[in-house]
């Protein structure tokens, strides 16, 4: 409860005991966050990892107490509990229907730190299949539409069907397995083992029969430390982060690079200089979460963000204290957002938006030269050539921050009915809803039951 007040009046505390936090301070008053209502879940016994989206109304939630549970968005009721595994979530993903199927309903796949992996039936929360002779723990799961298809990756990687019927599976992996999968065009999909990314083709040995087969098809060895982000940007490329700060845009088809920013954090060492008096800590340069609209890709390094635009091949925007510590997911939202989570327990919103550009006006000579009145003219002068020089044109500005959790916020989901779900270590599920849009819903409920209990129609509906 003492992290909820905090939220409430709009107050935030550095994570060192006695230390001044560097993080920027939106103050007391977010008349730009619209989520001025939470409701905490509590029904987990451990650390919450996992969030996954079902439908526009439902959404699923797993954690290290190896407990899974279906819930409505809007009412915050449990839905399902779904028990089965007897050690930690380690993968959870959706693996939907096609709206052409009839009789067929979406399935949660989970997989465990127990070696196995369960698919559950979405409408009845029913167990529908288990495997459980897994050589190693499953750490991804990744569904491939076109084919009907999903992969679980560990030390192998193995393809199975719907029915849980194992297809093809590749050899042994060792240096810590397959870490994350996505699909990629033309049957194809790309693994992260330790620093090197493997392509994979993965289709039909015919038509007619039941055979797969899943071949290696080409291995990028780039990367200089362990691949730790790995996300497609568009059906044309995708990108790969590793724990050096080393960003790569591939091909998605031919698997060639298109850019590559070896340091992406190096851009802020070229506008920032040392504050006087103080020590400056070196930040850390390993991208721990990745996400892209399309057009740019956001990367998580250490506690700053930084905004790459794929087509320009640069650093657009970053902003180096967004947190007090490590940041763990973040993902961009309509409007230009950009939502981030991190370690120090906090969630913020943050808003990208273009810099006017900067002109400098012809530093004075002279006598007036001599006593000083072209400093400042001369700085802004400096300050509009680093800005053309390292490509920084925009930037990202807090407008909201959601201090509800007492532990560090694991990831987030955002629904389109402007809704926010967060999961902590705290053991908490948040949803944070926008004030606004609650009160008048509120008061269009109560304008209802008043015309009902006087036998009238209502005379009141939703827009």
């Amino acid at each position: 409860m003492a992290s909820v007040l905090r939220w409430f009046v709009g107050s935030r505390e550095p994570h060192g005991v006695g230390e001044k936090s560097s993080v920027l301070n939106i103050g007391e008053e977010q008349t730009q966050n619209p989520y001025t209502e939470l409701s905490p879940l509590q029904v987990h016994q451990d650390i919450v990892r996992f969030l996954v989206q079902i439908d526009d109304f439902r959404f699923a939630s797993a954690g290290d107490d190896g407990s899974v549970f279906v819930w409505d968005v809007q009412t915050g009721e449990i839905l399902f509990a779904l028990n089965g595994h007897l050690q930690k979530i380690t993968a959870v993903v959706v693996f939907r229907t096609p709206e052409v199927s009839e009789g067929k309903h979406n399935i949660i796949l989970t997989a465990s730190s127990d070696k196995s992996v369960i698919a559950w039936d979405c409408e009845s929360g029913q167990q529908l299949h288990k495997i459980s002779d897994f050589q190693s723990t499953v750490r991804t799961l990744t569904v491939i539409h076109s084919l009907d298809v999903w992969l679980s990756g560990g030390s192998e990687v193995h393809v199975w069907n719907r029915n849980f019927n194992l297809l093809c599976k590749t050899g042994y992996y060792v240096d810590g397995g397959v870490s994350a999968l996505i699909e990629l065009p033309k049957n194809c999909v790309a693994a992260a083992i330790g620093k090197d990314l493997i392509i994979f083709n993965v289709s039909a040995v015919s038509e007619k029969s039941d055979r797969w087969d899943i071949s290696e098809v080409k291995i990028l060895s780039v990367h200089q430390d362990s691949i730790r982000a790995l996300l497609s940007v568009n059906d044309c490329m995708f990108v790969s982060g590793s724990d050096a700060g080393e960003l790569i845009v591939w091909d998605a088809v031919d698997w060639t690079i298109q850019a590559f920013e070896r340091k992406i954090s190096a851009i802020s060492s070229l506008q920032e200089a040392p504050q006087e008096g103080k020590l400056t800590a070196e930040k850390k340069t390993a991208i721990q979460h990745v996400s892209c609209d399309g057009e740019c890709v956001f990367a998580a390094v250490g506690e700053s963000i930084y905004v790459y635009n794929v087509q320009e091949k640069r650093v657009i925007a970053f902003q180096v204290n967004a947190h007090d510590s490590n940041i763990q997911h973040l993902a961009n939202l309509p409007n230009r957002q950009v939502v981030s989570c991190s370690e120090d327990g906090s969630v913020r919103i943050w808003e990208l938006r273009s810099k006017p550009e900067l002109y400098a006006e012809p530093v004075p000579t002279g006598f007036f030269g001599l006593l000083g009145f072209g400093k400042a003219s001369k700085q802004a002068s400096q300050a509009a050539k680093k800005i053309q020089d390292s490509g920084v044109v925009a930037s990202l500005d807090l407008i909201g921050d959601l201090i509800g959790h007492s532990a560090s916020v694991q990831m987030f989901l955002y629904f389109n009915d402007h809704s926010l779900v967060t999961c902590s270590a705290d053991q908490l599920v948040i949803i944070w809803k926008e004030g606004k849009t609650e009160s008048r819903l509120r008061s269009l409920l109560l304008f209802k039951k008043l015309d009902e209990n006087n036998g009238l129609q209502p005379r009141f509906a939703l827009s």
